[in-house]
């Protein structure tokens, strides 16, 4: 049976200031404040809607042995890596490419060579795409470098903002080329861009497209052949276009597999579940859960059901809408039969709980009656909000995220504890930006699907930074998905 429980009451008060500034970001110095208005402004302006596929790259011998790659470039794909890199190309094989940009590294090269296949199109190696220049640490494996280096070494885990090494900041560095990459692929002709590079450099593409600074670092997972999806819309007036992540880090593997978040291992993890379709609009933002899931809803929440079987689920908090619901009962279900699958020796309970705070439909339909236009879930629709809907929402979710956190930080239970939560798309936007200390600004630089699965791990404990792992993950959905890049026949499916 469902509980109802309340949200705890938000901490401190929100400021009104509309500014592109992150808060709870401690910043080394004034030009790391300015940098993410600075970088927004700086992109050139678009004739047409562009999409921008960015995929690191298949395991590497260095990644096997643990060894610091940096810029270096004695690594080659292992097998496995080989392998990734085939299923990344099988997931993209539809899709009409109408240029690739690569690092010119041996083991990124190979994995464009590998997903671009019998494509006719331009392959591009492009410099500035190169993995972080590390200098010393280069070619040292893991151990050896905390040994050698000490304190610099903690300071490369612990702050590596502000990490220094042979006289170069080497996150700083990193950023800077990232900025210069999004120039030269932006002003690059086609709707469709596929970009191969590598864990760090593709961190710091996704964080500056979006305006966050190096503080961002190792918060946004790019896992060996993850598939991230940006996509760049013209505003009607001109000057920077509009910026959303539709997808970010969608792996050849679960992303509830155990494993690591920026090579710390995660005992604590919160997975946020968009509920199914249902019955009576498929496609507009009115998919409010007020009413039963239609037919693919229902399947869309059986198949993330079985997703998360391969995860040990402790509780599961949702919205009181009848679809949250239904989607909750039906994880809770699979979970409870994982021995009757051959998935656990026994069976499991799962908790399961309703909260007010994370319903918020209402407020979205006032925004449609509000709107002289029906309001589409095309990506960056959230920016249509009227800022004082926009800005409840706001404050009713971080009340809602405060009380996730309590909720994930109970000791009753093991070291490892895995939430579910389970709401509307926009719920989970929300979140991911109050996990992120963003402010409402930001809301419309994400997008998520009907079924979709983010995922954001907590190595640290609650008290300690979010790392997101996934956004907007779909492959489980399988035919039932939404593609990873959508057919480029039409600028409307932007």
């Amino acid at each position: 049976m469902l509980a109802l429980v309340p949200a705890s009451p938000a901490c401190g008060s929100h400021s009104q200031r509309r500014t592109r500034i992150p808060h709870g970001i401690f910043c080394s110095n004034v030009r790391e404040i300015l940098r993410a208005p600075e970088l927004r402004q700086s992109l050139p302006s678009l004739r047409e809607a562009k999409r921008v596929v960015l995929v690191r790259h298949g395991q590497s011998t260095w990644n096997e042995e643990g060894r610091i790659q940096g810029s270096s470039d004695y690594s080659v794909l292992t097998s496995k890596g080989e392998s990734q890199a085939e299923t990344s190309r099988q997931m993209l094989l539809t899709d009409s490419f109408d240029v690739c940009f690569t690092s010119p590294l041996i083991r990124s090269r190979r994995t464009a060579e590998i997903i671009w296949g019998t494509r006719n199109k331009e392959m591009i190696a492009e410099p500035d795409l190169r993995e972080i220049d590390l200098y010393s640490f280069q070619g040292l494996l893991k151990h050896e470098g905390k040994q050698k280096f000490g304190d610099a070494y903690r300071q490369w885990q612990k702050d590596a903002a502000n990490f220094n090494i042979d006289g170069h900041y080497p996150v700083r560095e990193l950023w800077d080329r990232a900025e210069s990459c999004w120039r030269k692929i932006l002003s690059r002709e086609g709707k469709s861009v596929l970009v191969v590079a590598h864990n760090a450099v593709n961190q710091a593409l996704v964080a500056t497209a979006i305006g966050l600074g190096t503080q961002y670092f190792r918060n946004l997972l790019q896992s060996n052949c993850g598939v991230s999806v940006i996509d760049f819309t013209p505003k009607p007036r001109g000057g920077p276009p509009h910026i959303c992540i539709n997808r970010l880090n969608q792996t050849p593997n679960s992303p509830v597999n155990s494993g690591t978040s920026g090579g710390r291992k995660a005992g604590k993890r919160i997975i946020l579940v968009s509920h199914g379709i249902t019955q009576s609009n498929t496609e507009a933002l009115l998919n409010m859960g007020y009413e039963s899931m239609n037919m693919l809803g229902v399947i869309q929440s059986q198949k993330t059901a079985e997703l998360l079987l391969d995860l040990k689920i402790n509780s599961i908090i949702c919205s009181p809408r009848i679809a949250s619901v239904d989607t909750a009962m039906a994880i809770s279900e699979v979970q409870e039969a994982a021995d009757c699958l051959g998935v656990d020796c026994v069976p499991r309970y799962v908790e399961m709980k309703k909260m007010l705070e994370l319903e918020i439909e209402p407020a979205l339909q006032q925004a449609q009656k509000n709107s002289s236009g029906s309001l589409a879930t095309h990506p960056g629709w959230l920016d249509r909000l009227d800022h004082q809907i926009l800005t409840a929402i706001w404050k009713q979710t971080k009340a809602a995220w405060n009380s996730l956190l309590l909720e994930l930080s109970d000791e009753s239970e093991s070291s490892e504890r895995n939430l579910v939560v389970v709401g509307h798309p926009a719920l989970h936007v929300a979140l991911i930006a109050h996990c992120l200390n963003l402010t409402t600004e930001w809301m419309d630089s994400f997008h998520l699907d009907a079924g979709s699965v983010s995922v954001i791990d907590f190595p640290d404990g609650p008290a300690g930074r979010g790392i997101v792992r996934c956004i907007n993950y779909t492959a489980h959905l399988g035919r039932w998905s939404i593609p990873v890049t959508r057919s480029m026949t039409n600028d409307e499916e932007f």
